[in-house]
Parts: C-alpha cells; structure tokens; sequence
C-alpha cells in the first residue's frame, strides 16, 4: 500500500512525533509511507523543526508539497496539482490545512483519510473523508453522524522508553537524590497547569517530606512557574530541569517515580503518559483526552486536593497499551475499510 501522510506544520511537537511513529510502524509491516509537512515556515527558533528530524528517519517526503497555512492562493493551487499527480493509495489528512489540500486534491482512485488530534477540529465545517480517526474513545461517537468507520488513533512509543535497569544509579547520573521523586513533563503554557501542579506539591510535602519535584520542559510560563516555586519556599525541593529531547527526555523520565499530567496541548492522544507508563512510571493525571485510559491515579477535578488524593493512592491501573505494530495494523485495516464500495 502507498501510503502519503499530510503535516502541515514545521514543528517536531503535538502530533508530528505520533505521525513519525506512525509511519515507521506501516513502514515496517511492508508499505510505501512517506510524511510531507510544511516547508515553507523556517523561522521556527522557539520548537525543534520538523523537516530534519523526518529526513533522519527516511520518511521525509520529496513530492513538492508545499504544506503551509502560510501559503498564498497560488502556492494552494500548487499544492492540489502536486497532490493529484501522485500515485498513491491513502492520503492521510492530519491538520485542517492538510485536509482542505486533501479534500480537492487526493487522486483519482487513493481514500482520504483524517485524523482529528484535538476537539477543537470537530466542527460542522470538518471536510468530507471515508474515514476519519480520534484521539480518545470518548470522542468516537461525535462523528457516528457522517456514517464513515471512526476509530481511536492512539499514542504510539518509541522503542526507546522502556523501564530503567537501575533507577538508583540513573538518578546519580542526573544528579538528582534518590528520593520520591514527582516530575511533570510539558511545555509550559496555562493548559498544563504548572501552577497547579507547584501548590499541589507543596501540599503533598506535608504528608511526603522527601518528595522533590522535577520540571522538565521551557516555555511562556517557565520563569513565572519559578517565581511561585521560590515564593512556597520549594526552591531546595524542585529541579529545573530544562527542555530535554530523544534519549536525554527517556532518561529524565525513567528516573520518576510518578509523573503529573494536569492538562493537554493540541494532541489529546496524551502520548506522554503512554511513555511513562512505558517507562513503568506511575501517571496522575486529570481527565483530558486519553488521558483516562492511561492514567494509574485519576485526578477527579483540577484542585489541589484532588491532585494530592489521586498521588497518595498508589493506584496502578492493570490495562497494557498497545504495540505500536498492533496500533498501525488497525489503522491500516481502517485504511482498507474506508476503501470498501459503500452499500
């Protein structure tokens, strides 16, 4: 099968991880995927590109398409040209740009398929595909309505994120006391709840003294998330960790003990509690997106309280997520599914 992935965006963030992923998994079960992304936005300096890290993995694709919200009509115009003369049996939209593109341009004879990453993208307005993928069970029956096949597109986890040997001495290596250590691990903007996260750790030190907490990640929010850990008096307790990728990002994770994910970003499949858990790091986490179905301790509402009870639990939730060969041969089904004549 020929498989044409659609990213309209330049960033190695929300969603482009997952495609990646995505893509190597259809790749190894012995298809023809590549992954197109925007090539026009390079002033990026804030976010890791995107365009280096798909060359790296031999998925990057050399059709000639543009793939940009920043396009003019005519740069638009190419794009759909470039996109019918392709020879390829499934064009996957993953954007609404992507989608757009798709919707006028996907060739005679190949299914358009679009993922939805985030609520957000589920309007009335969402263009016409054979099938369409979501990043949460809740979110399936919002789409029963247009009577194509739905189904979950979960987060799938580099091979890399696997429990650690000796956490001990992982921690030396970090240099981080092997204490109880609570970590939380995104961007940090308001939907993440850094805030939230500083008060519920310094209630939880009342009842956990040797607790520490570690914040790995930049972002908008980074100094004033320092200013309020300095104003508790958590200066000696939290770990600044900084923003951390690949291998590095495994190894700040693996050295939790549990991990906070008190909000999402734009992708709503919580990939990063499908790594802690790949990581046999235990996850509290609120009820966003996946979120639920990955969580060991669910945070019933975003209070301090809340968080505290759901970390004193010790919950461990008994579900296994699935492989990411499992994952791309469902999808891989939906592929064929969508391709069926309609009755």
């Amino acid at each position: 099968m020929r498989i044409l992935h659609l990213l309209a965006s330049p960033f190695w963030s929300g969603p482009a991880e997952n495609v990646a992923l995505l893509a190597q998994a259809q790749r190894a079960l012995g298809h023809e995927v590549t992954v197109a992304v925007d090539r026009k936005r390079r002033d990026i300096a804030a976010e890791e590109p995107a365009v280096p890290r798909f060359q790296q993995l031999g998925l990057l694709d050399e059709g000639g398409l543009t793939l940009s919200v920043k396009s003019p009509p005519w740069e638009l115009w190419s794009d759909l040209r470039a996109l019918r003369r392709r020879s390829v049996d499934v064009v996957h939209a993953h954007f609404t740009h992507d989608h757009l593109v798709a919707r006028w341009g996907t060739p005679k004879g190949a299914v358009r398929i679009r993922s939805v990453h985030a609520p957000r993208s589920l309007r009335s307005s969402l263009p016409e595909a054979a099938a369409y993928t979501v990043p949460a069970g809740h979110l399936v029956e919002t789409l029963r309505g247009r009577h194509r096949p739905v189904q979950v597109l979960p987060a799938l986890v580099d091979p890399m994120f696997v429990p650690p040997e000796d956490r001990k001495a992982l921690r030396r290596a970090l240099g981080i006391e092997d204490t109880h250590l609570v970590g939380m691990i995104s961007t940090f903007q308001p939907s993440r709840r850094h805030a939230l996260g500083v008060e519920a750790f310094a209630a939880l030190r009342q009842r956990r003294p040797e607790a520490r907490l570690v914040l790995v990640g930049d972002g908008a929010l980074l100094e004033a998330t320092r200013t309020r850990v300095s104003a508790r008096g958590l200066t000696e307790h939290v770990t600044f960790a900084g923003y951390q990728q690949g291998p590095d990002f495994a190894k700040w994770l693996r050295a939790l003990d549990e991990v906070w994910i008190l909000g999402l970003g734009n992708d709503w499949s919580a990939r990063a509690a499908a790594q802690a858990r790949a990581c046999d790091v235990r996850v509290v986490a609120v009820n966003e997106g996946a979120l639920p179905d990955l969580a060991d301790a669910k945070v019933e509402s975003p209070t301090v309280d809340a968080v505290v009870t759901a970390a004193m639990s010790g919950a461990r939730a008994a579900t296994r997520h699935p492989t990411n060969e499992l994952i791309a041969r469902d999808i891989l089904s939906l592929y064929q599914k969508a391709a069926e004549p309609r009755r």
